[in-house]
């Protein structure tokens, strides 16, 4: 397994394997590794004859006095968990390689950007279409992998990708999660054990909400009220930020439950801000 971390050196590696046919497949992410991430770097392994992980703490994702500097950081940990999956290469770039002194240019989904965790946090996913579009640009993966915990982002990631014509097939993977049900994360590790026990309260207004869809209850409000009532209910509690239900595709509001829908939260416990979400198809 190969350490980079410069962007020339990296293309010529790339460079050779595509001379020599090899499928290349790229798994980006902000390192502090957990299962979720290595079910992506499994499913790589399995499709790609190239494996590349991106490990780099995305500045331009995190908006003014959010956890840029407190964000989890392991490099040799993570390092050794993807020697073990047979990972070829990681790229770890540092900031001044991926955004240099006069960096100005940004690649932007607007639309669909703004709305839900977009609505709180208005830079978060300019800054993460243009540190993926730099990524695809870098390593020209024929498979791009993300995971659907991040939902909005993978929605946001393949309409760039349709709209800028860009040659990488980006594949979505179901959550993975704790045996309570709590979404895999990074920013678990903020969790003190009590937050840890109350988090799990999330996953099952979640799956509330799906129960309520299969015996026919339609109505938006209605679940979202029982949802409201569940996540409430939790000591020490987790404050909702939003609690959606929406298109799937563009995240418009629904009164009612009318075919496949989207159901996304996004809530505090304690410093700790996780999003979830479960996908309703009655």
């Amino acid at each position: 397994m190969r350490i980079i971390g410069r962007t020339n050196t990296l293309r010529k590696v790339i460079s050779r394997a595509n001379r020599s046919g090899r499928t290349v497949g790229l798994v980006p992410t902000m390192g502090y590794l957990h299962d979720g991430h290595l079910s992506l770097v499994r499913r790589a392994r399995k499709e790609c004859d190239l494996v590349v992980v991106s490990i780099f703490v995305n500045p331009i994702q995190f908006g003014p006095g959010e956890d840029l500097g407190k964000y989890p950081r392991n490099f040799k940990r993570d390092s050794s968990l993807l020697k073990s999956l047979d990972v070829d290469i990681i790229f770890a770039p540092s900031a001044g390689e991926m955004f240099p002194k006069g960096f100005s240019t940004f690649v932007e989904v607007p639309e669909l950007g703004k709305k839900l965790c977009g609505r709180t946090r208005p830079v978060h996913f300019r800054g993460v279409t243009t540190v993926v579009a730099k990524l695809f640009n870098i390593v020209s993966p024929d498979s791009a992998y993300f995971g659907r915990k991040d939902y909005q982002q993978l929605v946001i990631i393949k309409k760039m990708v349709k709209d800028l014509c860009m040659d990488v097939k980006v594949i979505g993977l179901p959550t993975v999660r704790e045996s309570d049900g709590l979404a895999m994360s990074s920013r678990n590790s903020y969790l003190s054990p009590a937050e840890r026990r109350s988090a799990a309260v999330i996953y099952r207004a979640l799956k509330h909400s799906k129960e309520l869809a299969a015996k026919g209850v339609r109505s938006s409000g209605r679940i979202k009220s029982a949802m409201r009532r569940i996540i409430s209910s939790v000591r020490p509690g987790a404050k909702i930020e939003y609690l959606e239900i929406c298109d799937p595709g563009t995240f418009e509001p629904k009164k009612n439950i009318d075919g496949p829908t989207l159901v996304a939260v996004a809530a505090f416990v304690g410093r700790a801000r996780l999003i979830d979400n479960i996908l309703i198809n009655p």
